[in-house]
């Protein structure tokens, strides 16, 4: 996204904000669909950002649902039921059941545990309805079964009438710059598969992968395999495996981070010693760079508006927060900054904007805007106060007390008054 159209988000909706590139979003998109091939499908994360899921339940084959609160997104959106993946560590009972009976077969369901695939068994016995199930993999962490539970779980689906295990779910973590690291786990993916196949007698159609691609944010920090040889190379390590089936490549950070950008103005500027302080009326509260560590890697920058002039400086960029891990980063050379100016920092479209300390010290919650060519802005979300979530609710003891006070306040107002 250009300057220009940066310059103009901030002049209409103020900072700090989120604006989210939608035509970047679908470039980014077509790129990953180009560099795995036409056979392998496409998943996204919708917890990597949630208010792109609507966009990206045209783009992707399919939207991965970690939460009730995912579902909710996805059921208030009127997201078709045939392009959730439903996963997530902990699915209770109820929450289960109650999304079995919005998609009931319609969709595809993970499995954590033995415990919830009782669920699946209960409620399908007795709707005597279908579903597909993907037993996830764990990768030695608390996600997923290892092989002896999973066998249990073939067991126990084989004697269902309405249970399929239509495939198996693998992921191990995110930011990998290794190949190497993919492609071993694409070969262990496959030895199981077989061996599943020859020993349990039991043949899976489907592998839903995670990868977790990592995603180049900082300045001089290039990621194997977030360039296009280093997807090729996974495409390739895809083709090879001996297990023939259909492969959903899930991908969150991958899809959405360079479609983001996080403006926040810049509020004062001083020095203390040796050091030049520029403090943003925004903060680490609202942005989060995975792998950054108290501002000490420069991430993608940039100062609005126009051409910057004058000499440049290093500079340490701090928000609004009363502590001092607020620092954005650390001796970032630029020119041209004075308050009143925006910083631009780009690739902020995947968990930057989400996992964040967004209720500390009760600042606002910032607008969250989108641009496309075709439809022009569209503002998502303004700004919300976020100081009502930490107090007590008006049915509270507080609440009675603030009401009190305020009658009080009243009746000595109308205290001269004759009736």
């Amino acid at each position: 996204m250009n300057k220009e159209k940066l310059e103009y988000a901030a002049a209409r909706y103020g900072t700090p904000l989120y604006v989210f590139d939608l035509d970047r979003l679908t470039a980014q998109t077509m790129r990953l669909r180009n560099a795995f091939g036409k056979d392998v499908g496409l998943c996204y994360a919708m917890k990597a950002n949630p208010f792109l899921t609507a966009h990206m339940a045209e783009e992707a084959d399919r939207i991965e649902v970690c939460s009730m609160g995912e579902f909710e997104i996805c059921r208030k959106l009127r997201i078709p039921p045939e392009k959730l993946f439903i996963s997530g560590v902990l699915k209770k009972k109820e929450d289960i059941f109650r999304i079995l009976e919005f998609c009931q077969g319609r969709c595809a369901y993970t499995v954590e545990s033995v415990k919830q695939l009782h669920y699946f068994v209960e409620w399908s016995d007795a709707h005597m309805v279908k579903l597909r199930l993907y037993p996830r993999l764990t990768s030695g962490n608390q996600f997923g079964m290892d092989e002896d539970m999973l066998h249990s779980v073939f067991n126990v689906v084989n004697m269902s009438p309405y249970l399929e295990i239509e495939g198996i779910h693998y992921f191990s973590g995110t930011q990998k710059r290794s190949l190497k690291q993919l492609e071993k786990e694409i070969s262990m993916l496959d030895d199981l598969l077989i061996r599943i196949r020859d020993e349990w007698k039991v043949s899976i159609p489907c592998l839903e992968y995670g990868p977790g691609i990592a995603v180049p944010y900082f300045q001089g920090k290039d990621v194997q395999t977030y360039k296009d040889e280093g997807l090729t190379a996974l495409r390739e390590a895809i083709d090879s495996m001996q297990w023939k089936g259909h492969v959903t490549i899930e991908l969150g950070r991958a899809i959405a981070a360079e479609c983001g950008y996080y403006l926040t103005q810049i509020q004062d500027i001083k020095k203390n010693g040796d050091t030049e302080y520029c403090i943003v009326d925004g903060g680490n509260h609202q942005i989060n760079y995975d792998g950054q560590i108290r501002g000490m890697y420069e991430p993608h920058l940039q100062v609005l508006p126009g051409e910057q002039q004058g000499r440049e400086k290093a500079w340490t960029i701090c928000g609004a927060l009363c502590t001092v891990n607020d620092v954005l980063c650390r001796d970032v050379k630029l020119t041209g900054v004075q308050s009143g100016k925006i910083l631009a920092f780009e690739r902020t479209g995947a968990y930057s904007a989400m996992e964040g300390m967004s209720l500390f010290l009760s600042h606002p919650l910032p607008s969250v805007v989108t641009y496309q060519q075709d439809e022009g802005w569209q503002l998502l979300r303004k700004q919300r106060d976020t100081y009502l979530w930490n107090m007590p609710e008006d049915g509270s003891d507080g609440g009675k007390r603030r009401a009190a006070e305020e009658i009080t306040e009243i009746a000595g107002g109308l205290s001269g008054w004759k009736l």
